[in-house]
């Protein structure tokens, strides 16, 4: 049975992605700018879907945020992605909403929240460096404390932020001043309007233009005290192995939807021709494709309710490395089938399917990696101590 909640929810998502389809392709081409996907979606309900109802959200957990984003994905993957990122710094908020935190925390939690649902603020993740990716340790952003006690001074280049310019907020990961590989990890939210914030221009890609990624720029940053991630410092690292769903596996339910946007436009192209619809051969084909998004969307839907029953587990975290790999493998699979399938009308512009059969192969571009999606489950498998961080190149 869905959570009260999701039905509803998932209408939103669904009038939301009607006004997101049409934009996909000029964004993607080049020919239109991300910020109005992103204003469609700071309106439509869903910037605070997440946010415990005392808060003012909707409530919605993991498994349930999976869907929602897999819904959004099927009209626009590129708006799904970016719109992930949003979810991503706000999904560890949420999580914590019944735990008792000490004074700092919680008044960090109760900004956060406020920021976005009432100030409808759009937030957005900056770990990735270049020749590093999103990995935490060897982090070559560095924070210190300033003189004054108060405050926090940020400097370091970020090479792939998603919704660069058109956030509010970025929560920027950074490592304390000290020896490389040995520092501590933490997260400051750093205003897009803070003094020594730039941006680059949008990174040309082969695909997910629309996610507005750039590289990112900050020179001696002053960040108070109070946008200090929870006000605790030293603590990312133990955050992302102890519970690495957000981290390794948000968007998941983006690439999903991009799988069933695949499956869904190839078989449209074979209903559109009586002489095509009719041929076992593309039946088959079709029911090949059917029978993989199937089984992985399947579990996608099980290792998202596996976080919610069980969050911070070894079988939930493991679920999720899972899911991440088998979308990472359906979605392009897909796409080659398409490409046999529709022939031409996959590689042609003109069709959407040319563009989701680009978008479909970025899965394995996004960490958790597929290589080290196996590696966890094989620790995992083989009983190493997935909660020490030694056991990780994180």
């Amino acid at each position: 049975m869905n959570p009260p909640d999701l039905d509803d929810t998932l209408k939103l998502a669904a009038e939301a992605g009607e006004a997101l389809a049409p934009l996909a392709s000029d964004v993607d081409a080049g020919r239109a700018e991300s910020r109005s996907t992103y204003e469609i979606l700071r309106e439509s309900g869903l910037l605070g879907m997440l946010a415990p109802p005392q808060a003012g959200g909707l409530g919605l957990g993991f498994g349930s945020y999976w869907r929602v984003l897999a819904a959004l994905g099927a009209y626009n993957g590129a708006a799904a992605l970016g719109f992930n990122m949003h979810h991503v710094v706000i999904g560890a908020l949420a999580d914590s909403y019944n735990t008792p935190l000490p004074p700092a925390a919680d008044r960090f939690r109760s900004w956060m929240l406020g920021e976005v649902v009432q100030g409808r603020k759009l937030f957005a993740s900056a770990t990735s460096e270049a020749g590093r990716g999103a990995k935490l340790r060897g982090m070559r952003t560095r924070y210190r404390l300033d003189q004054d006690g108060d405050t926090y001074v940020l400097s370091g280049e970020k090479s792939f932020v998603s919704l660069a310019g058109v956030a509010d907020y970025y929560v920027v990961a950074a490592a304390a001043d000290g020896p490389e590989d040995t520092a501590d990890v933490s997260h400051f939210v750093v205003a897009a309007d803070d003094p020594g914030v730039s941006f680059g221009p949008v990174h040309t890609l082969s695909a997910m233009y629309g996610t507005s990624t750039a590289p990112m720029t900050l020179t001696d940053v002053r960040v108070p005290r109070s946008r200090l991630y929870l006000g605790v410092e030293g603590m990312s690292l133990f955050k992302v192995v102890r519970e690495p769903h957000w981290m390794i596996a948000g968007y998941t339910g983006a690439y999903l939807g991009i799988a069933e946007a695949l499956f869904d436009q190839t078989a449209r192209y074979v209903r559109d021709s009586p002489e095509r619809a009719a041929s076992p051969v593309l039946q088959q084909e079709l029911g090949r494709m059917s029978a993989r998004l199937m089984a992985a969307r399947a579990l996608v839907h099980e290792a998202g309710e596996q976080v919610e029953r069980e969050r911070g587990s070894i079988q939930a975290n493991a679920m999720v490395h899972a899911a991440k790999y088998v979308v990472g493998e359906t979605g392009p699979t897909l796409a080659q089938d398409a490409l046999r399938v529709c022939g031409s009308a996959a590689v042609s512009r003109s069709h959407p399917l040319e563009r989701l059969v680009r978008e479909a192969s970025f899965a394995n571009v996004m960490p958790a990696k597929p290589l080290e999606c196996l590696e966890y489950l094989g620790k995992a498998a083989a009983g190493v101590n997935l909660f020490d961080a030694r056991a990780f190149a994180w």
